[in-house]
């Protein structure tokens, strides 16, 4: 008996700062019949090795700003990923906005532990990541039905899971996930404010 796809319209929001493994992980959400949605350079990226993206700011028709730090903070990009999908408000409310749904958000932030024994005090202030902590953490809060991914080792597991669940996550993955992400946005929080504590400005 053939298997067939699940063929429900589907995005992947992806703006990642690594782009390592970024090919395996588009082409496999590709064959899971998932489009993407990203940022600018992340978005050129995806274009660049043959898959279609739309770009992050076409669709809320607002551009970037301030040189990329005002980027994905846009209440159109949080309502696709926070709305309650079996919520009759939240879905008529979401419908109103005309904005595809977006199903997984993969995200890896700034390292900004990496420039703080390296580079001045201007270059380690933007490595401070303020949209994809959001991103993750509306993902995470949404799990019941939104997938977070922040680290590149979870690509595999991710695609596996799709394999196993028919090309959609299961519950337990995306629990799993979304821990992970509030662990880790909170060690880079807590990072973050101890470098300012002690930074002499």
């Amino acid at each position: 008996m053939v298997i067939r796809k699940n063929l429900k319209k589907k995005y992947a929001l992806i703006s990642v700062f690594d782009k390592k493994n970024l090919k395996y992980l588009c082409s496999n959400l590709n064959k899971h019949n998932y489009n993407f949605i990203s940022t600018g350079s992340t978005g050129n990226k995806i274009r660049s090795m043959g898959f279609q993206c739309k770009d992050i700011s076409k669709l809320t028709k607002f551009k970037e700003l301030f040189e990329g730090r005002v980027k994905t903070l846009n209440p159109l990009i949080y309502s696709s990923i926070l709305y309650i999908r079996d919520n009759i408000n939240h879905i008529k409310q979401f419908e109103s906005l005309n904005m595809p749904i977006i199903d997984i958000v993969v995200v890896n932030l700034y390292p900004f532990e990496k420039f703080l024994k390296k580079d001045s005090y201007s270059k380690i202030l933007e490595m401070i990541d303020i949209g994809g902590p959001s991103l993750l953490r509306a993902a995470s809060k949404n799990f019941q039905y939104v997938t977070p991914i922040i680290h590149l080792d979870d690509y595999k597991k991710l695609i596996n899971n799709l394999e196993k669940n028919n090309g959609v996550t299961d519950i337990l993955f995306r629990k799993k996930m979304a821990s992970k992400i509030f662990r880790e946005t909170s060690k880079y929080d807590k990072l973050i404010s101890k470098w300012i504590n002690e930074e002499n400005y």
